[in-house]
């Protein structure tokens, strides 16, 4: 993922425990760990990096905090190095994992996922991208996705007793809401993460694979095409534009207006919310995005961070100590109610239970799906054929017609030979 989804804590310089001796002859082997800026706060790290290197006398810890900008080059540099210097560990976003396996640059780590990891537990999102065939290369560090955000006091003057459970309850609560003044939800036209999980959600998908190499846009299958009629009716129920995205303009400050009952965000967009309009602190619930009936939540796109180790490490087992110490339960726990996260398994949900917008994404996560597992799908979001397709059939075009050109324009792309 090549955005962050949540605003949080900024960590900066290189987190470090004072390097020793041990008792006898033997010096401390260095692991280098590369982490994001603001994935985990200076005073997570400051405890992660003492205990760990507490219980791993032989180990110390050298993580250094990389920026988002320019991070794809930064890390392939440093896979196709030899000097010896290279990071031991790298924090990627999930989907950026099929870009950085590609060519064997990664450390397989199938063996321990599965023996020493409970991969059977992880959530779908974050550790599907991970793969490539049986080989496991990404191990789930956190995840974030999308949640809907509401109105308390709007939903209550318009006698909506409790959330929607169903996405044909989501239709009917907000078209009660989309009265007078107010929109009954605020969703662009160009939410492709939000229309993704529509998609999944009729048994659809954006790309499908087709024998072991080749991929094919998939938009202009039946469940895909009813993913966006659903897309389509509920984005009417509002004023969003149909021809940008959620961040233009951003939809934290179309919120704060006041006239708006409903979005579709993470959790965290709500602070930026109440900063802008102080009167609406209290006022705002969530709830997961509804799915097609009340038995589970919708589909929704898991965006998040996985764990790499690089083939060229110095020391393998050193670096998979620390992907197993940070991605297990103890810590992964701590992460997650440290900065609000959702934590890489299912079984760990009940750890942010406590906090409304939390759970509400967890709830969300387990159901999770990520982009096609393919490193040319960044060639797609770079001239994204989704988003104007999803304007041009919001504009009345013709839906499945839009959908064979938008499909092409994919199929194009994840074949850069054709």
């Amino acid at each position: 993922m090549r955005r962050r989804l949540l605003a949080l804590g900024c960590v900066t310089g290189c987190l470090v425990s004072g390097c020793g001796m041990l008792p006898g002859t033997h010096q401390r082997e260095t692991v280098t760990v590369w982490l994001m800026k603001d994935s985990a706060s200076a005073d997570f790290l400051d405890r992660f990096t003492k205990d760990f290197e507490h219980t791993h006398p032989d180990l110390r810890l050298d993580i250094r905090v990389q920026d988002w900008t320019g991070i794809v080059a930064k890390v392939r540099k440093a896979l196709a190095g030899t000097s010896g210097d290279a990071p031991d560990v790298i924090e990627v976003g999930n989907t950026q994992v099929p870009l950085y396996a590609d060519g064997g640059r990664l450390a397989d780590l199938t063996l321990e996922s599965m023996r020493d990891w409970g991969k059977d537990k992880w959530l779908p999102g974050l550790a599907e991208p991970g793969k490539d065939g049986s080989s496991q290369y990404g191990i789930p560090w956190y995840a974030a996705n999308r949640v809907v955000i509401y109105r308390k006091d709007l939903f209550a003057q318009a006698g909506i007793a409790r959330p929607p459970r169903t996405r044909a309850e989501w239709l009917a609560d907000t078209e009660k809401l989309d009265s007078g003044p107010n929109q009954g939800i605020y969703l662009a036209g160009q939410d492709w993460y939000t229309l993704s999980g529509f998609i999944w959600d009729e048994g659809g998908d954006l790309a499908r694979k087709v024998g072991d190499y080749q991929w094919k846009g998939a938009l202009d299958t039946p469940a895909a095409l009813r993913g966006m009629d659903f897309y389509r009716q509920l984005q009417s129920l509002g004023d969003g534009p149909k021809g940008a995205d959620e961040e233009h303009p951003p939809q934290a400050g179309v919120f704060a207006g006041g006239k708006v009952a409903q979005i579709v965000a993470v959790p965290g967009l709500a602070q930026a919310i109440v900063k802008q309009n102080p009167q609406l602190k209290g006022k705002l619930g969530y709830f997961p995005v509804p799915g097609p009936n009340a038995s589970r939540p919708g589909a929704v796109f898991t965006g998040g961070s996985d764990l790499v180790v690089p083939q060229n490490t110095k020391d393998q087992f050193a670096a998979t100590a620390v992907v197993g110490a940070l991605t297990g339960a103890k810590w992964d726990t701590e992460l997650a109610r440290t900065m609000n996260y959702v934590p890489n398994k299912t079984t760990l949900a009940t750890a942010v239970s406590g906090e409304e917008g939390v759970a509400a994404m967890a709830a969300g996560a387990a159901h999770g799906r990520a982009t096609p597992n393919t490193p040319q799908w960044a060639d797609v979001e770079a001239d994204n054929p989704i988003k104007q397709y999803m304007t041009r059939v919001l504009n009345g075009a013709d839906p499945a017609t839009e959908a064979r050109r938008a499909s092409q324009k994919i199929t194009e792309e994840l074949t850069p030979n054709l």
